[in-house]
């Protein structure tokens, strides 16, 4: 099923009764969702990802704007005619109830044509619990099952309706870390073998990139960028974006564009194919650093503070006086060794991963390499 949402939004009265102003958690989005794709709304807390859910559910009514579901216009239509499977952060299973009884829960509802016989139930409840991989845990009640099982029954609950879309929101957010990533595994090989259109929302960046065909980044109730997850890490279309991606995240430093270089302190750290001269912000992702002797043309040299050593991979952390946060951390191969006997380390910068922002609009500015 494809969804199409058309310049959407969403007030709240606010609840400063001095300010007058409503509160916007979604400003005027649109997008098209792809038929049979799984698409990750991402953000940080109270950017409005839960409410473009809540939106696309029907839990919520729109200010303005519509949404359709293939051609068919669902702006005003009851979230029990929508077709959608829900899955919240908390399970809300019923805790009285086995765990075929949550399953089949949604079917007992269904009225006329559409009622099923007890013997219909527990076969699509059957189906459903296979699906998940919970096909032998039906007698049991929810007390019974770790956190990861009490999700799978969320999720088996809201597939045995077969939904023409899934709508998940932080379905993994209460599970441990081990247990996430099995059950984003999980996820993603459950939407890929029924084909549904799979709106999954999360503040995790690395959860949203590792399970999406696409994903939708949003702050301030506004969309910010849309793309495939490795297209959108690659290419960020502003510093928040670019911030935001990335585990450890991209290190920003003040620097400036001067005499078709890029300058980061007083130290020319890139030769690139421009002759314009203002301040920027210098992106660099933590794989975009180089270890060097201090030698070499355009280095960026920083104060060492330590050397963690993570097997594959070796995290360098230093400082420098331009760069706007605490510690730089820069992941280099574990057979590159820095010299922890120098209060100083060296780097050359690998050109595509350095970033350049404007320093007053943030956004991205393009440049080649010379």
């Amino acid at each position: 099923m494809k969804i199409v949402l058309d310049h959407l939004t969403k007030r709240f009265p606010n609840r400063n009764k001095k300010i007058k102003e409503d509160v916007i958690a979604v400003d005027d989005v649109t997008f098209e969702i792809p038929d049979g794709k799984l698409i990750g709304l991402l953000g940080p807390s109270g950017c409005g990802k839960s409410t473009t859910l809540n939106l696309i559910s029907g839990l919520e009514t729109p200010s303005a704007g519509r949404i359709f579901f293939g051609d068919l216009d669902v702006t005003v239509l009851a979230p029990e005619n929508r077709g959608v499977g829900l899955v919240f952060q908390n399970y809300a299973l019923y805790p009285h109830l086995t765990v075929e009884q949550n399953i089949t829960f949604p079917l007992g509802n269904l009225r006329g044509k559409d009622k099923l016989t007890k013997e219909q139930m527990h076969d699509k409840a059957v189906e459903a619990a296979k699906l998940v991989q919970i096909d032998q845990l039906l007698e049991r009640k929810p007390s019974e099952l770790s956190g990861g099982q009490q999700q799978r029954v969320a999720i088996a609950r809201a597939l045995v309706k077969t939904p023409s879309v899934l709508l998940l929101d932080e379905p993994l957010s209460n599970l441990d870390a081990r247990l996430r990533l099995q059950t984003r595994e999980e996820l993603s090989r459950i939407q890929k073998s029924t084909g549904i259109t799979t709106i999954f929302v999360t503040h995790d960046q690395e959860e949203a990139m590792s399970i999406s065909d696409m994903i939708v980044v949003m702050k301030d109730g506004a969309i910010h960028q849309i793309g495939k997850p490795q297209e959108v890490y690659d290419s960020p279309v502003n510093l928040f974006v670019a911030k935001f991606l990335g585990t450890p995240p991209i290190n920003v430093f003040n620097g400036e564009m001067r005499d078709g270089k890029v300058f980061i302190g007083e130290e020319a750290v890139l030769n690139i194919k421009s002759t314009e001269n203002r301040k920027v912000y210098v992106g660099i992702r933590p794989e975009g650093f180089v270890l060097a002797s201090g030698k070499e043309a355009n280095v960026l040299t920083c104060d060492l503070v330590r050397v963690e050593v993570m097997g594959r991979d070796t995290s360098v952390v230093s400082k420098h006086a331009a760069y706007t946060g605490a510690t730089i951390r820069s992941i280099i191969p574990s057979e590159d060794v820095a010299d922890t006997s120098s209060d100083k380390v060296h780097f050359t910068l690998k050109p595509k991963k350095v970033y350049l922002f404007d320093a007053e609009t943030e956004e991205t500015i393009d440049f080649e390499v010379r």
